[in-house]
């Protein structure tokens, strides 16, 4: 089985994030750069897979050069493969354009291997501006059949079936190949690179494709800001419960809630 997973380089969102009001812009400056979460669940679902059934991952991702250090990572955690495609501006590009870029690294690849990906993974959005739209786009693109918030997933003879992710629970479903998943967080976590690992993937190369001239931006972006500060919380000191109670209640009549 040949899958394909796409990746994408953020800042790191487990430390805080500013925003500069000055610039009208978030301020990145200090925080890593590392492989989107839901990135890493997609590719972890895939080598779960590949390990179940047989078979080869590439990763691929549109952005920097700098983008290949989360490409060697992923390269130490399960992929055989890698390539970039070199774009400066790709945090400007809105899902569209993204979808474009990858859809043309895909065919690339696979004019180069003489045969299309059994699956294409991505994650369900990115974790930096969370649109959730890039891996429906690119299905769109390739004209493949496209199954979201993938908790799970089994091959059946030349189908693939999963489970989808709902507010209630998850839904059985299924589809033939090829096909693209957007992975939402499955119940396992993905694993970690061993010394072993990541020496040998220094040593694998990255293959670097054009990008394609992408269309005119779907929409434009009108203003960036930061969300509202939080207001202090009022403190009750009562010496019983009842106190308690009718202070607080005092508050929510005062504020009008009820």
């Amino acid at each position: 089985m040949d899958i394909l997973v796409c990746i994408k380089q953020v800042a790191d969102d487990s430390i805080d994030i500013s925003f500069d009001a000055s610039k009208d812009a978030i301020d990145f400056n200090g925080a890593e750069q590392v492989v989107n979460a839901f990135d890493t669940y997609a590719l972890e679902m895939a080598a779960r897979l590949k390990e179940a059934d047989e078979g080869e991952i590439t990763v691929l991702s549109v952005g920097p050069d700098s983008a290949k250090n989360s490409l060697k990572n992923c390269l130490a955690v399960g992929a055989e493969k890698a390539a970039l495609i070199t774009c400066d501006d790709y945090q400007e590009k809105d899902p569209k354009q993204i979808a474009q870029l990858l859809a043309k690294g895909i065919k690339d690849l696979e004019a180069e291997r003489g045969g299309a990906f059994d699956l294409i993974f991505c994650g369900k959005e990115s974790t930096d501006q969370a649109s959730g739209q890039v891996g429906l786009m690119l299905a769109n693109e390739l004209g493949y059949g496209v199954m979201t918030n993938v908790i799970d997933i089994e091959k059946a003879g030349d189908v693939m079936k999963a489970k989808h992710q709902t507010d209630v629970g998850y839904d059985l479903i299924e589809a033939g190949m090829p096909v693209v998943l957007t992975v939402e967080k499955p119940k396992y976590e993905p694993r970690y690179p061993t010394v072993k690992s990541k020496m040998a993937a220094r040593k694998k190369p990255i293959e670097e494709l054009s990008p394609a001239d992408a269309s005119a931006h779907g929409y434009e972006v009108v203003k960036v800001y930061g969300p509202p500060k939080r207001e202090a919380g009022v403190k009750i000191v009562a010496e019983s419960a009842e106190d308690a109670v009718a202070q607080a209640m005092e508050h929510v009549l005062a504020a009008k809630v009820l």
